[in-house]
């Protein structure tokens, strides 16, 4: 008789052999689900351990215009090149390449600048002789393998270098320029062909960004079921492979109907407000305005492989720049009754007070 071959469903993903746990930028979770970090370490901690390979996330932009997604995608296109992950972006503008210029640099943790200044003594006086130095090699080596962080905090002051930039393989897209949406399938669909897996056979972890779908700038920014259909065929490329797609887009330019269709395709759905300039209402209700730069809610939460939703304590979380770099996510606290203002020492995406709903209306 013939040997019986082994079935797989048209609807799993291919695992890799190795363990997940050395594959650096990948995180293993409960029911098989794979996580890679969204860029942000709060924000990873609120989802329950980042991005699910597998799923479409989408980020509603503010209505004012202002540039608070950015915030977001950019940590997480960063966060990606960091770990040797295939980047593909697509912009509305003419020359989207520009925009990595714009990609923050990862903060150094305490390790590395310890590391480092050992490395630097190393170098100046101490001398050690040859077979004893490879030996110290190697262990150097184990201890740099093993430092390789899931989720990176970044300086929004300090571009990635250059040659981070050079080193992985990133393809830009300019939807501006595309003449249909079905070149802009294909696209993403060679895309996630070629990076799905490497030479090893080992999970390689791709990422897909695209900023301010929908926008003016494109030819076919009015074609709203056609937008819908190319969401539909890039979720379900996605969901067949080892890839996350991020998708950001202003819902003010749709329609009611079509912006609620927009967010039930989304896997995890995410919302951005700026703060109004000296808002003195807001000012009285919340503790630690004057370090806020916008508002974060958590509108869906991606359930892959599990039918229990996910219950958050909380959906609205304030963003702020700690240090004037990185970004820190923190729950919303109520100011004292007085309505003095005071610094806020919750932990970040850590318990806290409730919120207005009349001024914090997403």
């Amino acid at each position: 008789m013939a040997a019986t071959r082994s079935r797989t469903s048209s609807f799993s993903r291919n695992q890799s052999t190795s363990p997940l746990s050395q594959i650096p930028g990948i995180k293993p979770g409960p029911n098989g689900v794979t996580y890679v970090s969204s860029g942000i370490p709060d924000l990873d901690k609120i989802l329950g351990g980042g991005f699910p390979l597998g799923s479409l996330v989408m980020i509603m932009e503010d209505a004012e215009e202002a540039p608070h997604h950015l915030l977001l995608l950019r940590n997480f296109m960063s966060q990606g090149l960091v770990h040797n992950q295939p980047l593909f972006y697509a912009s509305p503008s003419k020359d989207p390449r520009a925009f990595l210029g714009t990609l923050p640099s990862p903060v150094l943790s305490k390790n590395e600048k310890s590391r480092s200044s050992i490395d630097q003594e190393q170098e100046k006086g101490l001398r050690i002789a040859w077979q004893y130095k490879k030996y110290f090699g190697e262990s150097q080596q184990n201890l740099d393998g093993n430092a390789t962080e899931y989720c990176n905090e970044f300086d929004l002051r300090k571009p990635l270098e250059r040659h981070v930039l050079n080193a992985q393989r990133i393809e830009c897209f300019s939807i501006q320029e595309s003449p249909s949406l079905s070149a802009f399938r294909d696209r993403c669909s060679s895309f996630l062909t070629q990076t799905s897996r490497n030479d090893g056979g080992t999970i390689c972890p791709s990422r897909i960004a695209i900023q301010s779908f929908c926008a003016p700038q494109c030819c076919y920014s009015e074609m709203e079921w056609d937008m819908l259909s190319f969401i539909r065929s890039l979720k379900s490329m996605v969901r067949s492979s080892n890839a996350v797609a991020v998708i950001t887009f202003p819902p003010s330019l749709l329609s009611s109907s079509f912006s609620k269709r927009w967010q039930h395709m989304a896997d995890t759905l995410l919302a951005v407000r700026a703060i109004p300039d000296e808002d003195k209402e807001l000012a009285k209700l919340l503790t630690g305005y004057q370090d806020m730069v916008g508002f974060l809610h958590l509108h869906k939460v991606a359930q892959i492989n599990a039918q229990v939703p996910v219950i958050l304590e909380a959906t609205t979380f304030s963003i702020k720049l700690q240090r004037r770099r990185s970004l820190v996510l923190e729950r919303l606290n109520q100011a004292p009754v007085d309505g003095s203002s005071g610094s806020s020492h919750d932990a970040s995406g850590s318990c806290g007070g409730g919120s207005k709903s009349s001024v914090l209306d997403f």
